[in-house]
Parts: structure tokens; sequence; C-alpha cells
């Protein structure tokens, strides 16, 4: 069967079920609530107060599991926990809550311990198979309160269709759901993947990403899991960046159950590589919807660079190109500024000759070069502007150096997420 893909999200595949609930977390973290801004309260969270906070997503069967983690030097209680939990390679649940991020408090590590023991009670199934996470204002005690009195609600409504809820439940500024699933064949068996994400700002990922879900029904070893995972995070939700600014709670984790019945993946055989294909076919589709979504943005950036010596030479080039503020900045302002371009090339890491590189800009509107041989072109501005006034804009760079390529995600810079992070507590 060819790929394709499908609804349904952490439930499309076999053997899994999701729920959220509103278990009343405070909910001073949605920002701009205070701030008299109405538009931006509406469009952030129309529901402020009564949004779902507390997830869950079930295994019916213990699973093998996988997770990736952010690289900052201070991380969340719930990664620390996470990753003992999960250490031998399995887990069959997962539990997460937004509003508070449960980091930099002396009783964080008690906390996520809590919040793994409260669902593992309520499911029969042991407290170490237990994934938890947690996303929101950093710094403040997590009230363990709210989510025990959520446990049971939360764990009551678990079903195959609750994928939204769950979804709804791990957002803060997200102002989209983001989830993906797609259907393929292993060795002729149908097998199922499929996630959630949450993720607007903060967003500069040294690994993975805010928070990413993944299950899936294929049945593959603990090893080869944590191999494709980590391999195709580079490739993936590591080129995105909203703001430059890496979260401590950043953690991407997979389950994959073996429902489908396929032939167990050991080892790097063709049922692996066409796995790993769909794995990265996922989560370049939430990597996008991601950078969509940045705080306050108006415009997805797209980079690919092409004809690069290697695959980490072109991301380099892509992440500093759309991790520019005035790059950025020019993006919003419907400026075809290609010195900003160039300037990014230039600074970032890698070993490049500028007399090579050329540049097109494009959208939905058209194409129009910018740049060859590492000089400026003159161009038409009226079809740079109308390219610009698209709200996804390409930037395309071939280095002229080689075969690999690569693609980064960012967003444009706006008011509104100054607004945003200006208010974020209050």
């Amino acid at each position: 069967m060819e790929d394709k893909f499908v609804e349904g999200g952490v439930c499309a595949a076999r053997g899994y079920k999701a729920n959220g609930v509103h278990c009343g977390l405070a909910h001073k973290v949605i920002a701009a609530s205070n701030s008299g801004d109405e538009t931006l309260k509406a469009n952030l969270n129309p529901n402020a107060g009564k949004k779902n906070d507390l997830a869950a997503v079930f295994s019916e069967k213990r699973a093998a599991a996988a997770a990736v983690y952010t690289s900052n030097k201070v991380k969340g209680a719930p990664l620390i926990v996470t990753k003992r939990n999960i250490a031998d390679g399995y887990a069959q649940a997962i539990i997460c809550n937004s509003v508070n991020a449960n980091t930099c408090n002396a009783d964080g590590e008690e906390k996520a311990e809590k919040m793994c023991v409260l669902l593992a009670d309520k499911l029969g199934i042991d407290k170490n198979d237990v994934i938890v996470a947690s996303t929101g204002v950093i710094g403040q005690v997590l009230p363990i309160e709210p989510i025990e009195k959520g446990i049971a609600p939360l764990c009551e409504g678990l079903s195959e269709t609750g994928n939204t809820e769950a979804v709804r439940a791990i957002m803060t500024t997200d102002t989209v759901e983001k989830e993906c699933a797609v259907r393929f064949s292993l060795s002729g068996k149908e097998c199922t993947l499929g996630g959630m994400l949450k993720g607007s700002g903060m967003i500069c990922p040294n690994m993975a990403t805010n928070l990413t879900f993944l299950t899936t029904d294929a049945d593959i070893s603990p090893d080869m899991l944590r191999k494709a995972l980590s391999d195709v995070i580079q490739r993936t939700l590591n080129c995105v960046s909203v703001d430059g600014d890496m979260s401590t709670n950043d953690m991407c984790c997979v389950m994959a159950n073996g429902a489908a019945g396929n032939p167990r993946i050991e080892s790097e055989n063709e049922d692996y590589g066409i796995f790993r294909a769909e794995l990265e076919k996922v989560l370049r589709v939430l990597a996008r919807k991601m950078a969509k979504d940045g705080e306050g943005a108006t415009k997805l950036i797209e980079c690919t660079v092409s004809s690069a010596p290697d695959f980490d030479t072109a991301k380099i080039v892509g992440k500093s190109v759309i991790m520019s503020n005035l790059f950025k900045a020019a993006i919003f302002g419907e400026d075809a500024n290609v010195g900003r371009i160039l300037c990014a090339i230039g600074y970032s890491a890698a070993d490049v000759d500028i007399g090579k590189i050329d540049v097109d800009m494009a959208s939905e509107a058209g194409r129009i070069s910018v740049c060859r041989q590492g000089a400026c072109l003159d161009f038409s501005e009226e079809l740079a502007a109308k390219i610009l006034r698209c709200d996804e804009i390409q930037v395309l760079i071939s280095l002229n150096a080689g075969d690999s390529e690569a693609t980064a995600w960012g967003c444009d810079l706006t008011y509104e997420y100054v607004k945003i992070n200006g208010d974020y507590r209050s």
C-alpha cells in the first residue's frame, strides 16, 4: 500500500486512547490575558480559564519507548523523571499538564513522580511506565491538588477519539492544534504513526522542540526506535526556530506498541528505512506547523539550502537565515532586503564561498531571483512585494558546492511577539 496522511493524531494507530480535561490549574500564563487587547486574547485562548490543562495518552499494550530532551543545562523536573522511567526502553502512558512547567522548583521531581503515580494507579500500570511532561511558566510551584482531582475524569474519558481533547490540553500560547498521522506498510502489514505537538514560543531547540508526543502500532525494538528518532530530529524539529530561546522542558517522545503485527524491526533493514522515512514525514509536518504558529507570527519562512557540500553545512546556513531578527523583521514588513540574507549566511558557522551563492525568494505569488554569485541583483520591487504579501515565504539558497540539502523553518518577527512575551505571566 502507498502511504497516506490520515486523521487521529496520537489516536490514529491501533491500541491508543487519549483525553484532555480542565483540572483548574491557574491560567496566569495565558499571554495577554490582562493586557486589555481583546483581539489578542480571543486569538490566543477563546476559553481562557476553562481550556483543557491536563492530558493523557494510553497504550493498551506496554510499548517500546524513546525520547530526546532539551540540551538546556536547566531541565524541567518532568524530563528528569521521564528519562529515569524509560531507561529500560518501555512505557505505556503519557501525562502532561500545561500552565506550569514544574521547573526550577525544590519539589519538582516529587511532583512529577506524583503525577506518574496518580495516572498509573488509575490505569493499573507500573508508575515507571509513565512519561511525564509539563509546560508553562518556569519557576512557579506546581499545585498538585488540581491534578489529583482531574485524574479520575481524565482516565475515565480516555477514548480512541480523544486526541483533540489531548492536544488542546498541552497548548499554551499556541493558536492552532498541531497533529499529524500517516498510514504505511511494513512487510505487508498496515501500520500507522501519529503525533501531536505544542510549541509556539521559546523555540530554538537543539534536540527537538517544546513537547512532541508520537504513537505508532509498528513493532520496533527500543534501540532502533531510539536511533530513528535521534536521526530524524536533526532534519525536522532541530531545523526550527521561532525566537532563538531554548526551553527547559523540550521533549520529543515516541511509543511503539507493536499492535500492527509486522515483523519486529531489530536492525537497519528495509522496514527500518520505511519506518524512519514515515517518522520524518510526520515530524516534518509538525515542525512546519509549529513555525507557522510562532508567537505573533503572520508569515511562515521556509529556507531551503541546496547544492551544499554536506547536510550540516546546509542546516547551519538555513537556520542562520531564519533566526536573523533583522531578516525576520524584513519579512514582517514585506521588504525584500536581500542583504540581510547574505549577512546571516556570512556570520553563520558554515564554511561557504560567498562568491558562489545564489538566492531566490518565492511564494504562491511567484518567484524572483535576488542574488547571483554573491552579488545582489536588480529586481522588480513590485513583484517582490507581491511575493512577500503571502503568508508562506520561501527562501531558496544554492551554495553551488555539492549535492546535499536541508530545510529550516521560522517565522516573521512582529509587534505581537513582544506583546505576548512582555505580558506572559500577568
